[in-house]
């Protein structure tokens, strides 16, 4: 029953509608995506119960939090492409083999990560310049977040491996288990309940940790018991060096990409601020509703990686651009209309957030209707950068976002809020300028056609080689 159900997936993913296989993959993943954000949501509920230092807490450990979760994401990028290339070469021997050895470097990674962030987070919230009264719980809250890191990770490698060989449901059923259990703990580890003492801001980070580690346990039964693509064995977690150390250069870039894609919006909003409080105020309620707007985008593009990466494995590399470019017009379209839904309720959106203050409201709406009716490029872009990543060229998507954030968006902010009579309206107008500038590039360096002689499941016979021989002494075959 299973080998069928997994080859009418393989046979939709590599030979049937491209649209429809588009949507099988992306709509349980956009669906995850909006189901993870319910954890930033629960906590921000019952933590806003606390008062002002404790929300300040939560909010100056997650800018540390991401970039050290883009530093190790590297590696499930470099995994859930390379799983993906070999499923479709129809290579499950290495899809296998290539899941063990990622989760193992994932744990590895991680335990060395939270670790030293465990030790470190005092100087780092010293160096952050957090308040007196607000260091105490941004302290337990940051070292109770290094300490879960190990979950954080492993459950988001099993999430890319998953969708790299095409199974979405399973990953989308554990995230809407757990995120209804972290609603119930919140409050208990927060506030208390009989025995269990409260544990104020602390309680939240110890909530998720709770959840991730169970959603870790979850999906490690899952690759064990191997019914949904991937069939691993404690055997296969023995270190396979020559694999580690083409994973590792694979994934460097795709952490620099995805750090620079989080620094990007940290350094624009030391420019922001420079222009008082109103302006930051409507930036980060215009960057709260672009992060939101982008959850539709980025569940598309997964599914583009996934789809790509299958079908280049498979040697079905005009398949593949079809699905890039098929892809790219569903992205460009769907968010151009939200665009469109953004700008006619851009009022209401912005006094959600932030009711009564009229000036904040102002700027706010300026904002969104300046950036709003080129969303649509976001949507280009991030489909195209996907289909770079799924065929290997890390390095490639690595460029367009930095070149994008820190050679163009920045400096041009800059110029235009301070070198020209636009003032805060020069910071806003480097979003749509940005958008669609990157796009073009992205379609254009798509277009040359450079990106279809990458194939990572032939790219180095050698170690493919090596990786047999590994699984043949384990017995996995």
């Amino acid at each position: 029953m299973q080998e069928s159900v997994r080859h009418d997936r393989r046979k939709l993913l590599l030979e049937g509608p491209i649209g429809p296989a588009l949507l099988r993959l992306a709509i349980p993943i956009i669906l995850g995506n909006v189901l993870q954000t319910g954890y930033q949501l629960t906590d921000a509920f019952w933590v806003g119960r606390l008062g002002a230092a404790a929300v300040a807490a939560v909010s100056v450990t997650f800018p540390v939090m991401f970039l050290v979760i883009a530093l190790g994401a590297g590696l499930a990028i470099a995994g859930a492409t390379l799983s993906a290339q070999y499923m479709g070469a129809g290579r499950q021997d290495m899809v296998n083999h290539v899941a063990a050895q990622t989760m193992m470097m994932v744990a590895l990674t991680s335990v060395v990560f939270g670790a030293a962030g465990y030790m470190l987070a005092p100087y780092l919230l010293a160096l952050l310049g957090v308040a007196a009264d607000v260091f105490e719980g941004a302290l337990g809250f940051m070292r109770v977040s290094f300490i879960g890191v190990i979950f954080v990770f492993m459950y988001a490698m099993f999430q890319a491996l998953m969708r790299g060989v095409g199974e979405t449901r399973v990953p989308l059923l554990i995230v809407l288990g757990t995120v209804l259990l972290n609603f119930i703990l919140d409050p208990l580890f927060i506030f208390g309940w009989g025995p269990l003492p409260a544990q104020g801001v602390m309680g939240a980070a110890l909530a998720t940790l709770v959840t991730q580690a169970l959603a870790t346990v979850l999906g490690l039964a899952v690759f064990l018991r191997g019914r949904h693509g991937i069939q691993l064995t404690w055997s296969g977690f023995r270190p396979d060096l020559a694999y580690i150390r083409r994973a590792f250069f694979l994934g460097v870039p795709g952490s620099i990409e995805l750090a620079t894609r989080g620094l990007g919006p940290m350094l624009m909003s030391f420019l922001v601020a420079s222009f008082g409080t109103v302006t930051l105020a409507a930036y980060g309620v215009g960057s709260n509703i672009l992060q939101f707007v982008t959850i539709p985008a980025m569940g598309l593009s997964m599914a583009v990686s996934a789809l790509v990466s299958q079908n280049i494995g498979a040697g079905n590399v005009d398949r593949a651009a079809r699905v890039t470019m098929l892809g790219t017009v569903a992205g460009l379209v769907v968010l151009t209309l939200i665009g469109v839904i953004a700008y006619a309720f851009a009022p209401s959106l912005v006094a959600f957030f932030i009711p009564g203050d009229s000036q904040v409201i102002d700027e706010g709406v300026r904002f969104i209707r300046v950036m709003c009716l080129a969303w649509g490029g976001v949507g280009v872009q991030l489909c195209i950068v996907s289909a770079f990543r799924a065929s290997g060229n890390m390095l490639v998507a690595m460029a367009i976002a930095l070149v994008g954030q820190f050679l163009f968006q920045f400096p041009l902010a800059y110029i235009l809020s301070k070198h020209t009579s636009l003032g805060a309206e020069g910071l806003w107008l480097s979003f749509p300028i940005t958008s669609i500038a990157v796009a073009i590039v992205s379609v254009c360096w798509f277009a040359q056609g450079g990106w279809k002689k990458t194939r990572l499941t032939e790219e180095d016979k050698a170690i493919a080689e090596v990786a047999g021989q590994t699984i043949a002494e384990e017995g996995i075959r």
